[in-house]
């Protein structure tokens, strides 16, 4: 592992990665198909060719009118009523050639990416969308029939690519017409706008059997999370609901718009400062030193001293010391904005690595021959988006009124002798300088929209009569959460099972489940060729699927914690009791360098770049070779994602930072930082600095590099003493009570807001007979057929004591 780090540590280069919600249209396309898929590129346009054939008339599609083309999707889309299963197979290969951008008629990859724009929003007017959608629930209910055809798949030992056949082409051809109509281009015609605002908004409706679209996909994932249907392409499933839920409720730019929106709706002070601009404009840090390095960086400073001593015998012997060659130390630049760290001495520096016990200390002696001035900073490449911070941090330090609360609890106890319990304004008998920390304190107070939320909850809690129902407005993410919560940890343990199952650390088990149903061939290879084509296909199969695992995870936590804090939070306390926090430490316990860096795809077979041009000859030499990218932009991406869904689940939670701690979280993320990424480092030492406290002093003093790159990257709490381990949180921890009192809110929020018969209690009674009797009673449908036999058998034959009902009680 140490012989790995230090190769993947030498000078590492900044990588040039924009995050963003996904990377450009032509790569996620790619991704959509795996390279077995390849063969039926060809069969689709068969099948296409051999039905317009005879309606076309010897004329290509492309040179047909609008009417004309309408005319032949309608005619398709009657053909897909069609009872015989080979038949609407044939018609839906059909389609989905038109929606892959007719590509046999095209000359180039940017043609085809331009007929499949223009064919896919057709096809969404003509209505094939949700003629698609009743075929897929078909597919699905079939599977829990009994019918031979459908469960076929399901009883074979081997799954492979043959028995998803009609699941992939309808998934290939609705994930197509999400992902491109999602899309927002500057030539886009005022029809295809309102169809994309219209489309948006049918898909976050309850309009497909009284649910969103996104909750037949999770359906989809824990029938083939529970074996049900293992024959499931849960590869094409998942990128299609990670594409429906960034569709409906909205990327994380539009988060911010709501974030703003939200804040001005509840009269609370604008945002300091724009989040991703900021991080866009950080630059990456050098990573920390590895084990190798001190070792080499020990050798040079013992040869220092030996040089010295050598120089000093020359000059006595008549020699100058200054004609020999002085070995330099090797400077690890932490800085961000090109500026030494004011609070950092020239004379220490200590190692990184807190497990090598390695002392990288130089002689105070010596420092004048051994340490040479670092060369002035190469010149940055001017970014597309750059915030023009002042000399300092680039992050405006942040005050919650809890802190305010306990400095003030503190101060009085120890000036006054009592406290005032939640006063913050009452500064009576304190010494003036508590005056001024108020004060700064006061000007860097930041109130949430979730502390909002919550203070609300408990008010509605408290008073449910005097203030009545509240009031709930109907947006996609309420209508998705409502939707989600009978099933909501069922929809959790599924993902994180597939997590687990594509994880490069995972080791394979019988009992896992099999993830590789829509990427393994009929026939398995033969030659070498076909054996590392494989292999490369399923390593980037796995690759997407933990993307769009993570992707979406993170979707759902900001989204839901935006709407409503207490939904987030249910969210939350499911991923953590199904061990999230140990799986993405698990995920990240690997040279994450090589990860990052891997290139796992063959150029040639990506789409469009096969159905265009001409197929090359692939040998050995070139798989192996791979593309020529710095950095593979879906990993890279995923590590990310997984960071912030860490941060999320632990951030202002005791009991699950303590678990990072106890899982000794700390050497693992330390590696992460090798990567020369501003983003990701900007995670990791989040993640590092909520546990540095309870790491103990000897890992603080011998990190010094990282504890300054988060004092220059993390923003700060101005009472956080983070550094030091002072804290009042450093105390004994009980996991299960405090989650058992965050689940009590949650319950209890869910009731208020959801549960409809909550309030039985409350209803007044009705006391009039005639109104009681006159009331309308909803019966089964069948009720008539049997009412004669419920007269016999509940009033007839039913003995009644009349005379008792004439006695006094």
């Amino acid at each position: 592992m140490q012989a790995e780090d230090m190769e993947s540590s030498m000078e590492s280069p900044n990588l040039e990665f924009e995050y963003g919600d996904t990377d450009s249209l032509a790569a996620e396309l790619s991704e959509l198909y795996s390279y077995t898929e390849e063969p039926e590129f060809a069969l689709n346009r068969d099948y296409f060719e051999e039905d317009f054939r005879s309606h076309a008339r010897g004329r290509r599609w492309t040179e047909l009118t609008l009417e004309e083309q309408r005319s032949y999707v309608m005619r398709l889309l009657d053909a897909l009523e069609v009872t015989d299963r080979d038949k609407r197979l044939k018609v839906a290969r059909a389609i989905l050639y038109l929606a892959q951008g007719v590509f046999d008629e095209c000359d180039t990859e940017v043609d085809v990416l331009h007929w499949s724009r223009h064919n896919v929003f057709l096809l969404y007017d003509m209505g094939i969308f949700t003629a698609l959608l009743e075929l897929l629930s078909m597919e699905i209910d079939c599977v829990c029939s009994n019918n031979q055809a459908c469960s076929s798949a399901v009883r074979k030992p081997a799954i492979s690519l043959a028995d998803s056949t009609e699941l992939r082409v309808l998934l290939s051809i609705m994930y197509l017409m999400v992902e491109t109509i999602r899309g927002q281009t500057e030539d886009d015609r005022p029809e295809w706008r309102t169809a994309r605002e219209a489309f948006k908004n049918e898909l976050g409706s309850p309009l497909y059997n009284g649910e969103p679209f996104a909750l037949l996909l999770f359906t989809m994932v824990t029938k083939f999370c529970s074996m049900n249907a293992p024959h499931f392409p849960m590869k094409k499933v998942l990128l299609l609901l990670w594409k429906t839920i960034l569709f409906t409720l909205g990327g994380f730019e539009e988060l911010q718009e709501m974030k703003v929106r939200g804040r001005e709706r509840l009269r609370l002070p604008p945002l300091t400062e724009d989040s991703i601009k900021v991080v866009r404009a950080m630059r990456a840090a050098s990573p920390p030193a590895s084990a190798m390095e001190l070792i080499e960086q020990q050798q040079q400073q013992k040869r220092g001293r030996r040089s010295r001593r050598s120089a000093f015998v020359d000059s006595l012997e008549g020699d100058s010391p200054f004609t020999k060659k002085q070995p330099l130390v090797k400077q690890d630049s932490l800085d961000t904005y090109n500026e030494r760290d004011p609070f950092k001495n020239d004379e220490e520096e200590d190692p990184e690595d807190a497990d090598s016990g390695i002392e990288g200390e130089v002689d105070p002696l010596d420092r004048d021959v051994i340490i040479q001035p670092p060369p002035p900073p190469p010149p940055l490449r001017p970014p597309t988006e750059r915030v023009n911070f002042p000399k300092g941090l680039p992050w405006a330090p942040k005050v919650r009124e809890k802190d305010i609360e306990h400095f003030l609890e503190t101060s009085r106890n120890k000036f006054i002798g009592f406290t005032l319990g939640n006063d913050t304004d009452t500064l009576v008998g304190l010494p003036r300088p508590i005056h001024e920390s108020v004060k700064t304190l006061k000007q860097h107070k930041y109130v949430s929209i979730a502390e909002v939320q919550i203070k609300k909850e408990d008010e509605l809690q408290q008073c449910p009569m005097s203030l009545g129902e509240e009031e709930v407005a109907e947006t996609p993410t309420e209508m998705l959460y409502l939707g989600m919560l009978p099933n909501l940890s069922q929809y959790v343990i599924a993902l994180l099972k597939l997590l687990l199952a594509a994880a490069p650390t995972s080791k394979a088990k019988t009992d896992s489940i099999n993830i590789l149903a829509d990427v393994l061939p009929e026939e398995m290879p033969i030659t070498v060729l076909q054996s590392m084509k494989l292999g490369i296909d399923v390593n980037r199969h796995k690759e997407i699927l933990v993307k769009a695992i993570s992707a979406l995870l993170l979707l759902l936590l900001k989204h839901f914690k935006l709407n409503h804090i207490y939904q987030f939070e249910i969210v939350s306390q499911h991923l953590v009791f199904a061990n999230c926090i140990p799986l993405i430490l698990k995920f990240f316990n690997q040279n994450i360098m090589s990860y990052i860096s891997a290139k796992n795809g063959i150029c040639v077979l990506d789409f469009a770049h096969c159905v265009v041009h001409e197929m090359p000859e692939l040998t050995a030499e070139s798989l192996e070779a791979g593309d020529s990218n710095q950095f593979c932009w879906r990993n890279l991406f995923s590590c990310i994602n997984l960071l912030r869904i860490l941060n999320k689940l632990t951030k202002w939670k005791h009991s699950r930072t303590m678990m990072l701690v106890v899982f000794k979280s700390a050497p693992i993320l330390k590696r992460a930082l090798k990567v020369k990424q501003a983003m990701m480092q900007l995670y990791v030492l989040k993640l590092l600095k909520i546990q540095t406290k309870y790491l103990g002093r000897q890992w603080r003093k011998s990190n010094m590099k990282t504890m300054s790159a988060i004092y220059q990257k993390v923003r700060h709490r101005l009472n956080d003493d983070w550094a030091y381990g002072n804290d009042i949180d450093a105390r004994p921890w009980d996991f299960q009570a405090e989650e058992c009192a965050l689940r009590e809110s949650i319950e209890k929020f869910n009731s208020r807001r959801y549960d409809k018969n909550r309030n039985g209690d409350f209803a007044p009674v009705d006391n009039c007979l005639q109104s009681v009797l006159g009331q309308r009673v909803e019966l089964p449908e069948d009720f008539h057929y049997s009412y004669e036999m419920w007269l016999e058998r509940e009033v007839f034959s039913q003995p009644i004591q009349w005379e008792g009902l004439l006695q006094q009680p």
